[in-house]
């Protein structure tokens, strides 16, 4: 075969092979739910970046929810404050959930909730510094009995020490609550040395402390890989560390033990798991209830996706066209389909991933933009300038306080504006 011949049949089976590689089409119009969405957001939203709440699929996480703790006689559900940060919002799963128990985890919004919810009952997520507690004691006004209806977390005997010097200094009795390490190693109690002191301390001091229960966060269950121990080794473990816990505290100071204890457990991620145990009595779930979609996991599968950005289209200018490939851009579209149309949106940036229409993808070549983000697709996503897109955010917690007031959809139509918390 002359040299030619071969070079030849080489570059027309590189074309070839090339050909069949080239991206093919995953553009597709809008679905009916997100058409429906896009015609209300275009006659009745803001026509600006804005985060809308699904108030139907919400109700369906909620009732999940309450369904799974609803099996353990005497257990509550607590509502994770952090992950739905609007009072309307919170409103709306105390009156759905029938719950008035808060986990909050940023001094601000304890005020808040304080002052909103006088009847509520707020334990802390994480351990605060003792500053935070003088802070939050110099701001609070009305009704709600911190010494009643709050408890601090402490997860060392160093800690209680400094709250203990803030009670006496304030004239104040604190509720505490123990952070247990059941496995995450993000700190709490993981040696009955530490456990022995705390539980000491607070014996010493009933005019000052009372102990309230402990808490043993284990998110790591569903996260870890599975090389590491399977889900049900994991939350057998976790459940031996938080139960040795509760024998420590009934054999060594049985006076602090009584029937009003928040044993508090789980998260989004591990509710469900505690079916199977009745050891804790006090469940706690925030995300969950919108599902973003790093809680796109196995152990959430019958909840569903109530929480969406939406934006509109800005502009819209066709085949892709790169800054100083000018011309040449046109390669790119020729080659990929998914390159043809160009959109600029309102906004952009953002920790969340496009799902309506289909098809659309960032382009990393142009770069990320938080005023006028660059998005490509095939025509077949039909969209125009003024059509919203949609994306579903990773997490909520601090994605939801970027968009101003949540827009709260009922069958489609928007229903109500919702202010989040001020983000202090």
């Amino acid at each position: 075969m002359k040299r030619r011949h071969f070079l030849a049949g080489a570059a027309g089976l590189a074309v070839g092979a090339g050909l069949l590689s080239r991206p093919g089409d995953r553009g597709a119009p809008h679905l009916e739910y997100f058409a429906r969405l896009n015609e209300e957001l275009k006659r009745h939203g803001p026509m600006r970046p804005a985060l809308v709440i699904d108030l139907d699929r919400l109700d369906q996480n909620i009732d999940q929810v309450l369904a799974s703790v609803a099996r353990v006689p005497g257990r509550h559900y607590r509502i994770v404050e952090k992950s739905l940060p609007s009072v309307s919002l919170l409103d709306y799963v105390m009156q759905r959930s029938g719950s008035r128990r808060l986990m909050s985890f940023h001094q601000p919004f304890l005020n808040t909730d304080a002052r909103t919810w006088p009847q509520a009952e707020i334990l802390l997520g994480k351990p605060m510094p003792v500053r935070a507690a003088e802070n939050f004691y110099r701001e609070h006004r009305g009704a709600f009995a911190p010494e009643r209806q709050l408890q601090w977390l402490i997860d060392t005997p160093a800690r209680l020490q400094q709250y203990l010097a803030l009670a006496e200094a304030q004239d104040l009795k604190l509720r505490i609550n123990v952070e247990l390490d059941v496995g995450l190693h993000r700190g709490g109690v993981s040696r009955d040395v530490d456990l022995h002191a705390i539980l000491d301390l607070l014996a010493q001091h009933p005019k000052r402390l009372r102990f309230a229960g402990f808490m043993g966060y284990e998110p790591h269950i569903t996260a870890v890989p599975r090389v590491l121990g399977s889900q049900q080794e994991l939350f057998a473990k976790a459940m031996a560390a938080y139960g040795h816990a509760v024998d420590v505290l009934r054999q060594r100071h049985p006076d602090l033990w009584h029937a009003e204890l928040t044993l508090n457990t789980a998260g989004s991620p591990t509710y469900r798991l505690h079916e199977a145990e009745s050891l804790s009595n006090d469940i706690s779930v925030g995300t969950g209830l919108l599902k973003p979609t790093h809680y796109d996991i196995p152990t959430l599968a019958e909840h569903v996706p109530a929480v969406f950005i939406a934006t509109p289209v800005l502009k819209a200018t066709g085949p892709v066209n790169l800054p100083g490939l000018d011309e040449a851009s046109r390669l790119l579209s020729w080659w990929d389909v998914n390159q043809r149309e160009t959109f600029f949106v309102y906004g952009g940036n953002w920790q969340a991933d496009y799902v309506s229409p289909p098809g659309l993808q960032f382009n990393a070549l142009y770069g990320h933009s938080a005023n006028q983000e660059i998005v490509n697709a095939s025509s077949a996503v039909a969209l125009r300038v003024d059509d919203q897109i949609f994306l579903r955010p990773h997490i909520t917690e601090s994605v939801l306080l970027q968009f101003g007031d949540l827009i709260a959809l009922r069958d489609g139509r928007i229903v109500d504006r919702w202010p989040v918390f001020p983000a202090a």
